[in-house]
């Protein structure tokens, strides 16, 4: 290669370099412009502090529209803490026939006792016979006393029966139920439940929880059914545990309906006490972070802070608060994971100024 090509190549060399800072030094302005206008469509209008602690953003109301940032007022809830269990539909062919033994063994002991009402004038009679002159035979009288006596004692053996068939069913079904069951005329309740118009539930509830009564609601429905809960009547205490639960049983009545013999349902009873004041977070308004629930709680017309929530108890279409927001409180349903990308874009910003 001669010497003039050499030069040739060198100012070539030359020419390009400088055609490319020229690009450079002229096409910054744009770029920059470019790339800011797209990232920072919000920055223009809004700022985040740090006030008490919580990240603060202001949001001109404009820009909230522009963004499609609404938001609603939280309206008073209450809440009663409740307990959730398990139960099954209880059979009642033990108690229907222990029923009917007791009723057999109480027109026994009726039978008899008309019976001694004849045997005992009878003696009466012979005996005052006797005693006049000797009318009948001392041992006529002996045989109406011992007929009388022995009915008497049939009496009390019908007596001792129907009263260990009355122990029997309350031992098993405790006492509100063995009083439905030992009426000679069913009552209203019992009839209910010989005619399958209701049925007869064993709920479990936990060692510590409160014990229920018939003005502590509780709702069944069958297990892993998908269905609208059925609301059940408290009857008593049971004497007899599940085999397959560990707790404090109950029984409950509830209509039939789909419920059968043997089915096991779930259980949610309304635990006694005051109901919690508070109000329902709205599942819209939640946004997550660092495994946690946040909103934004709107403090200014054009100010919204952070705030961590609860979302131990679901109520409804969100989880019920008692504590941390208030009713009546704006908080945002639409848009807040706008600002908290937003927030969170500051905070790396100021990082890299640092």
């Amino acid at each position: 290669m001669n010497r003039k090509t050499a030069i040739i190549i060198a100012l070539q060399t030359l020419i390009i370099v400088i055609l490319f800072w020229v690009l450079v030094f002229y096409g910054k302005d744009e770029y920059e412009a470019a790339t800011s206008g797209h990232d920072d469509a919000i920055a223009n209008t809004s700022h985040v502090t740090t006030e008490n602690g919580a990240a603060t953003i202001t949001l001109s109301p404009d820009s909230q529209q522009q963004s499609g940032i609404t938001t609603t007022a939280l309206k008073a809830a209450s809440h009663h803490v409740s307990v959730s269990s398990f139960g099954m539909v209880i059979g009642i062919e033990s108690l229907v026939e222990l029923r009917t033994r007791y009723l057999a063994a109480k027109t026994d002991a009726n039978v008899v006792r008309a019976a001694i009402a004849n045997s005992q004038q009878e003696y009466q009679r012979l005996a005052q016979l006797n005693h006049d002159n000797r009318n009948v035979s001392d041992r006529a009288v002996a045989a109406a006393e011992a007929a009388w006596k022995a009915d008497e004692a049939k009496l009390a053996a019908a007596e001792t029966a129907a009263s260990s068939i009355r122990d029997s069913i309350r031992q098993q079904w405790g006492d509100i139920l063995a009083g439905w069951a030992t009426q000679s005329t069913p009552g209203e309740m019992m009839q209910s439940l010989l005619q399958y118009r209701e049925v007869l539930v064993q709920v479990t509830l936990p060692f510590d929880s409160a014990t229920p009564n018939k003005d502590t609601p509780l709702f069944i429905e069958p297990a892993g059914a998908q269905g609208k809960a059925i609301a059940a009547t408290f009857v008593s205490a049971s004497p007899l545990t599940d085999a397959t639960l560990q707790g404090k049983t109950f029984y409950y009545r509830a209509p039939a309906g789909n419920l059968r013999a043997g089915m096991r349902v779930t259980a949610r009873l309304s635990a006694p006490g005051s109901a919690t004041s508070g109000v329902i977070v709205p599942q819209t308004a939640v946004v997550w972070y660092a495994n946690k629930a946040w909103i934004y709680k709107r403090q200014a017309a054009d100010k919204f802070v952070r705030q961590h929530v609860s979302t131990d108890i679901e109520a409804g279409d969100g989880w019920f608060n008692s504590s941390g927001v208030a009713p009546g409180e704006e908080v945002i349903t639409s848009g807040a994971q706008l600002l908290l990308s937003e927030e969170f874009k500051y905070q790396i910003k100021n990082e890299n100024e640092d």
